[in-house]
């Protein structure tokens, strides 16, 4: 983070410093390929942006002038850009800001101090290297948080390619010019020097690889084109995606009086163009010079195109303007940032101006491109889920060993997961997934799918994010342990919850101990109740387990019990009748079930009067259920509440209907979809409760509330029902309880 605190620039700088900050942006030293010793030009790539004060030919010749690193414009080369520099996260790059009275040669000596402390050829921003010896803390950048992984050049450690290469066949001759001040200066161009190139041997060959070494450890290498080489091709493959910020190229020979940069994003099938440099843009590429950034088409500039310096002539290339706050994971800036190949095109030479100064140079061979340092400045590409990187697919390592290598596939954190962090990892779709946003630092990290533990992936579902108010919309897939639902909460069919384990347990769900004879099958495998465990019953079949005949009933088979062929009961084995005489069934029905007449609480019934409670109504009293509190009404959660009128009652064997007509719906649920006309209501079977309570009676009309039968999808009709005798008042009551208590419409 740059921090400007002089008095003189605080003003100026302020606005600009907080947006850094926000951005959450570090400070990128660009350290790893300058040579040249001038003030301006070691500041130009030490800075965030490479900013520097006054125009690229600009050398500072008095001991006045410096260099800050806030963004702010110069207006001009001779104008004064006073200030500090400091790295708010390490105190071992504190500048002064009044060296205005210190001699030249004690700043670039302190400069050249401060450039022996960081690493040769790093190709990391400072506090990247700085983190590596911290520890724990090295691992945490992502903690809560954006994070990208380590700028660096992405030329280091790949293959540069050229179309020729000097000396290939043979040896071949060539000169060149030493000269590198700007014009006017007084000093005369220096006589040509001349060497001989052969690729065969070593220490005169220039292949495309000398452009891409340690520009410190090797300050003398460069790439060097055939002689007579009219135009020249320089391309980088990537083996994936990267993004990439900054080209800096360092030129021997004079630099080209016409150049195209271009770029691809699908690995060398389409390019488009980046930048042009030409000293007459309209002559060499019909353009306008210095086109508007915004628009889409690439600008052309003629300020890296003079013939001046003959050698050590750099070309700049800024991937994003300094003065634009753009979000470097978005993807405006992805857009134009990101790369699987670079090419750039010399497509004009042009002779250094000292030739025209010495008689006979003219026939001298220096007709070539020659090319110093080639650095591609840029970071894998992680969406703002990484700080570190590891080989990716495709990569071929070099013959020689390369350290600060920028490597394109990302070690990913927020639980995103993918060769660039661009999808969540399998259990964690709860929420779409997002790029982290560089303005603000916020990760937005992948969410975790709520799964009980019984699933190991999930998928992301816009229709349910969008009905939940985009707070979830992850569907689990493939639940185990016999579960099932988007979040495997229920029991599958055939098995019921263990109600001593936790829902989260491998074996929360059991089978149902249902008997395979009187227990309804689906699917091969008994079918239960999820929650209860209750098992679902074939006609004249009874029992929790569905493993005896009910009364009434004989002969349990794989099609369940039959109907006993006899006035009274019958033996449930055999089917042989058994008189009245031989048997006394006690019932007791209290609470809400109901009471005998004589308030006893217990009711003697002959066997053939529990045939059928229908036929025998008379001797069941039901307790008469009111209309209490409205909480309590709510709280029963009825799915239904209907205003019908009883038409007939039917004695099913095994079960009782009812056939109403409805008058009115008052509520139902949303999965229900009852309409007005004929319908079927079902009481509590008489054989499980020895009597239907309440009593529903031909030609009545009533309101009745009740529950679906979750199995069967039957409306029932039971003790924990409403029913009252049909009144308007009544109607209007539970309607404003509906609507008001409950909260229903």
């Amino acid at each position: 983070m740059v921090d400007v605190r002089s008095p003189s620039t605080q003003s100026r700088c302020t606005p600009e410093i907080e947006a850094i900050r926000g951005a959450h942006t570090p400070v990128i030293w660009d350290l790893m390929a300058y040579r040249n010793t001038e003030v301006d030009f070691f500041f130009r790539t030490f800075c965030s942006h490479s900013f520097y004060c006054g125009s690229s030919e600009h050398y500072f010749s008095d001991p006045t002038p410096w260099v800050d690193c806030c963004r702010i414009r110069a207006t001009a080369p001779a104008q004064r850009c006073p200030g500090q520099m400091r790295e708010t996260q390490s105190d071992m790059l504190a500048v002064p800001a009044d060296i205005g009275q210190q001699s030249f040669v004690a700043t670039r000596m302190r400069l050249w101090t401060l450039l022996i402390i960081f690493p040769v050829c790093a190709s990391s921003p400072l506090i990247a290297d700085a983190s590596r010896g911290q520890g724990p803390a090295a691992g945490s950048s992502c903690s809560g948080r954006a994070c990208n992984p380590r700028m660096g050049n992405l030329s280091r450690g790949r293959v540069l390619s050229s179309r020729s290469v000097c000396g290939s066949n043979s040896s071949e001759h060539y000169c060149f010019y030493e000269q590198s001040a700007a014009p006017g200066r007084r000093e005369s161009c220096s006589a040509a020097k001349c060497g001989k190139c052969n690729s065969a041997i070593p220490g005169q060959a220039h292949p495309p690889s000398a452009m891409s070494d340690c520009a410190f450890r090797h300050p003398d290498t460069w790439w060097q084109s055939a002689g007579g080489a009219q135009g020249e091709t320089l391309r980088l493959d990537l083996e994936t995606e990267f993004l990439f910020t900054h080209l800096i190229l360092v030129f021997r020979s004079p630099r080209p009086a016409a150049m195209v940069l271009e770029r691809s994003r699908d690995h060398g099938r389409t390019w488009r163009a980046l930048g042009h440099y030409a000293g007459d843009c309209d002559e060499a590429f019909g353009l306008a010079e210095g086109s508007p950034v915004r628009q889409r088409g690439a600008a052309c500039t003629s300020k890296y195109s003079g013939a001046f310096p003959c050698t050590r002539g750099e070309v700049i290339y800024r991937a994003l303007s300094p003065w634009q706050s753009v979000d470097p994971y978005g993807p405006a800036a992805q857009d134009q940032l990101m790369i699987t190949n670079l090419r750039v095109r010399l497509l004009q030479r042009q002779p250094c101006p000292c030739q025209a100064k010495h008689p006979g140079a003219a026939i001298l061979p220096t007709d070539h491109f020659a090319i110093y340092d080639f650095i591609v400045k840029g970071s894998c590409l992680c969406n703002g889920h990484a700080d570190h990187c590891v080989p990716a697919r495709g990569y071929q390592p070099s013959q020689h060993r390369t350290s600060n290598m920028v490597h394109g596939k990302c070690v990913c954190r927020h639980n995103t997961a993918g060769d660039h962090c661009e999808r969540c990892t399998p259990l964690y779709n709860d929420q779409p997934w997002q790029a982290a946003n560089g303005l603000l630092g916020t990760p937005h990290e992948c969410q975790k799918c709520k799964c009980n533990g019984h699933a190991k992936s999930c998928h992301f579902s816009r229709g349910l994010w969008l009905a939940t108010g985009r707070r979830s919309g992850g569907v689990c897939d493939n639940c185990r342990h016999n579960t099932e639902g988007r979040h495997c909460q229920n029991c599958k069919k055939g098995f019921s919850r263990d109600p001593g384990r936790p829902k989260t347990a491998p074996d929360s769900c059991k089978p149902c101990s249902c008997h395979t004879a009187g227990s309804v099958l689906s699917g091969g495998s008994p079918l239960c109740s999820p929650t209860s465990g209750e098992c679902t019953c074939k006609p004249g079949v009874g029992g929790p387990r569905c493993d005896s005949c009910m009364m009434g009933y004989w002969g349990l088979r794989e099609y369940g019990c039959r109907p006993c062929d006899c006035t009274g009961d019958c033996d449930p084995y055999t089917g042989d009748c058994i008189s009245g005489s031989d048997v006394e069934v006690f019932y007791t029905a209290t609470g809400h079930l109901g009471h005998s007449s004589n308030n006893s609480g217990t009711a003697l019934f002959r066997a053939e009067e529990l045939f059928s409670a229908l036929h025998h109504s008379e001797k069941c009293e039901c307790v008469e259920v009111t209309l209490g509190s409205p909480k309590l009404f709510c709280s029963a959660e009825y799915d239904y509440v209907l205003v019908l009128k009883v038409m007939s009652a039917h004695d099913k064997g095994s079960h009782a209907e009812v056939e109403v007509k409805v008058k009115k719906v008052l509520y139902q649920n949303r999965q229900m979809k009852i309409q007005r006309g004929n319908i079927t209501l079902y009481p509590e079977s008489w054989t499980i409760q020895s009597c239907t309570c309440p009593i529903l009676n031909p030609g009545s009309e009533y309101v009745v509330a009740g529950h679906e039968d979750w199995k069967t999808g039957r409306l029932m009709v039971n003790t924990k029902s409403f029913v009252k005798p049909w009144k308007s008042s009544l109607g209007r009551k539970i309607l404003h309880i509906l609507r008001k208590d409950c909260g229903r419409r």
